[in-house]
């Protein structure tokens, strides 16, 4: 089973998730670290647990999902694996950077496109692959069920959901995939979300008013 550290990175308040198993092997999810300060803090706290990074994967590629990309890929040579409708919007994400007034240097090695449905694999545990668009267009969300865990990018918040005025963005295909891909899981199935505290599923079922207005 997947055990999850988190931090929370760069003036936009990004949460970058780290799973990791009993064999300390692990994956980085979004890696939000804007900072050289945030970059040393993810890779003291890596090394001094004795974990070994095996996979890099973005939930989606908004820029302060996608800020540590490079430092993870140059530090620990992993390759991001993406959605494949997400490739547009990496390549857009240095400009959004600029208009921000947050330059960075943007990932530009191999990718590894992942498939809706499929299984990534951490060892002996499992992430299953769930197409989850609407605040971005090939946004994907990683569940383990053994768990209990969901990794939701921006997708579900507690008592909020992801904004949907960017390009690629639609409230009706982001409260759909909330409602398949999320409200079909366990009621106790906790949401790691791309910003803000963890929440359930259950809990938003009842107390998120933006998607009960659906």
């Amino acid at each position: 089973m997947l055990a999850v550290k988190s931090f929370t990175f760069s003036p936009v308040q990004e949460n970058t998730y780290v799973l990791y198993n009993e064999q300390k092997q692990c994956c980085i999810i979004d890696p939000g670290c804007y900072f050289p300060k945030e970059r040393d803090e993810l890779k003291t706290a890596i090394e001094k647990t004795g974990l070994t990074p095996v996979l890099l994967l973005n939930t989606h590629c908004h820029l302060d999902h996608v800020f540590g990309n490079k430092f993870v890929h140059d530090t620990w040579g992993l390759d991001l694996h993406i959605h494949p409708k997400e490739k547009p919007v990496l390549d857009f994400a240095p400009q959004s950077g600029l208009m921000w007034q947050l330059p960075f240097d943007n990932y530009d090695g191999p990718l590894v496109y992942l498939k809706e449905g499929n299984k990534i694999k951490i060892g002996e545990d499992e992430l299953e692959i769930r197409f989850t668009p609407g605040h971005s267009p090939g946004s994907v969300s990683f569940y383990h069920e053994a768990g209990g865990f969901i990794i939701g990018g921006d997708v579900l918040f507690n008592r909020s959901i992801g904004r949907t005025d960017l390009p690629g963005g639609s409230m009706e295909t982001l409260v759909q995939s909330i409602q398949t891909q999320f409200f079909t899981l366990p009621d106790d199935t906790k949401v790691y979300s791309g910003h803000g505290p963890v929440t359930t599923v259950g809990f938003e079922k009842m107390n998120n008013p933006f998607v009960k207005m659906y």
